[in-house]
């Protein structure tokens, strides 16, 4: 008889002390997780701001503002008090893709764009805050709420539920 399940190695780790140190770093200090990261979004931003913005800018935004709400989940003085201003973020990242995937150029109007600096500030901060393990938990949360199909998709599709972003 065969067997159904194949066999998977795992990664293995070879210095455990340094992957436990690194855990416990603040991400906003390490130069690839936290400033390239900070980089990546602003530009993105920026970009969007200009109206040169592309679906890939839009795809960084998303992930900063569900990341941002995914880190209050982690650790409340990480912007639990934000949830409001997070949700305004969300929806108004939703409108701009919605808008710019029907009419091909990515803008926000001037409430839109007030609510997604502030948020971007936020994330800022958060990333300056949170450990590199809470950024791993956020980033599972964001991981798991895709997968689950709890987020709002921009283009409508025959499986696309219509749920609100992040969760």
């Amino acid at each position: 008889m065969k067997k159904k399940s194949k066999y998977k190695p795992r990664g293995v780790r070879y210095d455990n002390l340094s992957w436990i140190v690194a855990g416990m770093k603040k991400v906003g200090t390490l130069p690839t997780a936290g400033v390239a990261l900070k980089l990546k979004n602003h530009n993105s931003l920026n970009m969007i701001l200009m109206g040169n913005g592309t679906r890939e800018h839009v795809d960084v935004l998303i992930s900063a503002v569900n990341m941002s709400e995914a880190l209050i989940r982690i650790r409340d003085d990480l912007g639990r008090d934000w949830a409001e201003e997070i949700r305004a973020a969300q929806d108004a990242v939703y409108a701009m893709g919605v808008r710019g995937y029907e009419k091909g150029s990515f803008l926000f109007t001037g409430p839109e764009m007030t609510a997604v600096k502030l948020i971007m500030d936020l994330h800022d901060s958060q990333l300056d805050d949170c450990t590199v393990r809470e950024m791993e938990q956020a980033l599972f949360i964001v991981e798991e709420e895709l997968r689950m199909r709890k987020a709002r998709s921009i283009v409508k599709t025959r499986t696309a539920q219509s749920q609100p972003l992040g969760a």
